[in-house]
């Protein structure tokens, strides 16, 4: 098979999400395990207008899922230890010519950090199973937050995920690079230095590149600007926004950055926050944004964003979802949708697509 991982932007079948369950994650109040609860259930309403969804839940929340979720929601039980499914999800994929699906199954390791994860590390494989979908295995340590695709060969990532040595302590940069081309069809990776400074705190990532940069298009990339020299990422970015200006993608363009600033509000009670405008989900006729209360802010984000996609552009209050350690692209996962991996970049999900 030579498989291929299409543009967030293509066409898809459904968004996968997991449901929040009861452990250190979700905060140690009932006031903030319920705002979990509302948070991954306002995410998935507000999916729904624009495509299916599907929401893994552990055993234990059966009832309170079937309870807060619609009823167009499609459950599916399996036992979670937590509820970032871009990360310990398939990553799927497309043979593009025979049109077949697939799923990359990468290492979870809880990002490095060796946290109980091992109902995490079987979901991708359960799902794919689900779906009657082929398996792809890998012996890279990776999650699906620390790699953004192009869908023309080009991928982005940071020297901090999959160089990890926590994660992949004999990887190089060629030998990571062989890997994604086996798994994402990838030809050209872009190398960015490091993530945001609070993602190398306790509950972070240590620098996957969703919250970073994506791709609006081949050639264009949203990039996060944090423009308040207060902010440590501040003294951060310029060297992620340098790596990207020097770069070409697999078809040897030069990339257009778009900034997508950062809101106004620098920390909450654990220090610099990491709120950023980058980590949204690209949906079939739209985009499901986040919001951080900053009524400008988020209204400047919207704007960019539309431009940037032609989409229409729904907010979605991302502050509890960053709270316990990601945003809205960390808890999602597309599915790309058959027989469309031929169509190059996001063209064949313009707005009117549902």
């Amino acid at each position: 098979m030579a498989w291929r991982m299409p543009a967030e932007t293509a066409p898809h079948d459904r968004i996968w999400m997991a449901f929040p369950r009861e452990g250190e994650v979700m905060g140690d109040s009932s006031a903030a395990r319920e705002a979990t609860y509302d948070a991954w259930t306002t995410v998935a309403h507000a999916i729904l207008p624009f495509e299916p969804v599907t929401m893994v839940v552990d055993p234990s929340e059966r009832e309170r899922a079937r309870r807060m979720l619609s009823a167009d929601i499609d459950i599916v039980e399996a036992p979670l230890d937590d509820f970032w499914m871009r990360d310990f999800g398939p990553t799927f994929v497309i043979d593009d010519a025979t049109g077949e699906r697939g799923g990359v199954d990468w290492i979870f390791n809880a990002w490095g950090q060796g946290a109980d994860c091992e109902n995490d590390a079987l979901i991708a494989a359960r799902i794919l199973d689900e779906l009657g979908l082929a398996r792809v295995p890998s012996l890279l340590v990776n999650e699906g937050g620390g790699i953004h695709v192009d869908g023309e060969g080009t991928v982005l990532v940071t020297e901090t995920v999959q160089l990890d040595p926590d994660r992949n302590p004999w990887a190089t940069k060629e030998r990571v690079e062989a890997e994604l081309a086996r798994t994402l069809g990838v030809e050209t990776a872009i190398w960015l230095p490091r993530g945001l400074t609070r993602d190398y705190d306790e509950l972070g990532t240590r620098g996957h590149v969703d919250i970073v940069a994506t791709f609006a298009s081949p050639g264009r990339v949203l990039v996060h600007a944090q423009h308040d020299p207060a902010h440590p990422d501040h003294a951060v970015m310029p060297a992620i926004h340098d790596a990207l200006r020097a770069a070409t993608d697999a078809r040897g363009r030069s990339l257009e950055l778009i900034e997508l600033p950062a809101p106004a509000q620098l920390r909450d009670e654990e220090g610099f926050v990491d709120y950023s405008y980058v980590n949204h989900l690209v949906v079939n006729g739209g985009v499901i944004a986040c919001g951080f209360g900053d009524d400008a802010a988020d209204a400047r984000a919207r704007d960019i964003l539309r431009d940037a996609y032609g989409r229409e552009v729904v907010t979605v209050d991302a502050r509890e979802i960053f709270a316990r350690g990601g945003g809205i692209h960390c808890i999602t996962q597309q599915q790309p949708r058959a027989g469309l991996a031929t169509l190059a970049g996001g063209d064949a999900a313009g707005a009117g697509d549902r």
